[in-house]
């Protein structure tokens, strides 16, 4: 079966899906994202992210393309297209199509992409289980990275150093050695039984797995301090891992090659993958 995707309006075989040259996406990164996991054919966490997803149009000033009930209706198609049961959906909204000018256009209607796909069912489990290494890399972005733009440059050449260097994932290095977060995910680690991670703020992404994750250890009246920490910090964790859509919670064993706790995976991201998906919301 082939793929479809939602492009302006339309669903098209993604095979001969396109957009215009002359898209502001394409040309300036104009525009934000979203990405969303499917577990069961479900949505996970679907009003944090629209609500983002909005909020960094608002900040961007790119007018929605469609409704905001309509978002959920075109990615449960897209699901439905694609019998998709585990897996993602990627959305993306750029200003629209116009002369190349570094100005905002007067007149171009916002453009709209929705894309999913399946993953292997034991994709997660199998990755979860190794646990993940990590490479620390200078944070070069733009300063206000808590906008899901679609300026990933800096994100992407982090993910192949730390890729270069046999590592899944970079963790970034704020000017004063601080990490800020992952090239794509945010970055805990434990000390003492107490769960610390970055504050909120324009250096990180809030991610919303890490909200759910935050919100659901509150639930259980867990333990966890939102502080900045470094490489020293990082040392002497018991353990770390990190949190997206896409990972869920991830192991760290391991940051330059330095062992996080006995170099396995252990016993609290076992533990918060369990109070993880014990309180995900599934729409």
């Amino acid at each position: 079966m082939s793929r479809e995707a939602f492009v302006n309006g339309e669903y098209i075989e993604y095979i001969n899906s396109k957009v215009h040259i002359e898209d502001r996406g394409y040309q300036f990164a104009d525009g934000v994202y979203e990405v969303f996991a499917i577990l069961n054919s479900k949505i996970v966490d679907y009003e944090g992210h629209i609500k983002r997803l909005n909020r960094s149009l608002k900040e961007l000033k790119i007018a929605s393309p469609i409704q905001k009930k309509s978002y959920k209706f075109h990615i449960n198609e897209i699901i439905k297209r694609n019998i998709i049961q585990d897996g993602l959906v990627y959305l993306q909204v750029t200003r629209g199509v116009a002369s190349r000018d570094f100005k905002f256009p007067k007149n171009s209607k916002s453009s709209i992409v929705i894309i999913g796909k399946n993953t292997p069912s034991n994709y997660y489990n199998n990755n979860f289980n190794k646990g993940i290494k990590v490479k620390t890399a200078k944070d070069i972005r733009w300063k206000r990275v808590d906008i899901k733009s679609l300026n990933l440059l800096p994100p992407v050449l982090a993910k192949q150093y730390a890729a270069d260097n046999g590592c899944e994932e970079a963790w970034l290095l704020d000017d004063d050695g601080y990490i800020t977060e992952g090239s794509s995910s945010n970055a805990w680690i434990v000390k003492n039984k107490t769960v610390i991670t970055r504050p909120v703020s324009s250096s990180i992404l809030n991610g919303i797995t890490r909200s759910t994750l935050i919100s659901s250890l509150s639930k259980v009246g867990y333990k966890f301090i939102e502080r900045k920490f470094n490489i020293n910090d990082i040392k002497d964790a018991d353990e770390a891992f990190i949190t997206s859509a896409t990972q869920f919670v991830m192991p760290v064993i391991a940051v330059n090659n330095i062992k996080i706790g006995d170099g396995r995976v252990g016993e609290f991201s076992q533990l918060f993958k369990e109070i993880y998906f014990k309180y995900i919301s599934l729409s």
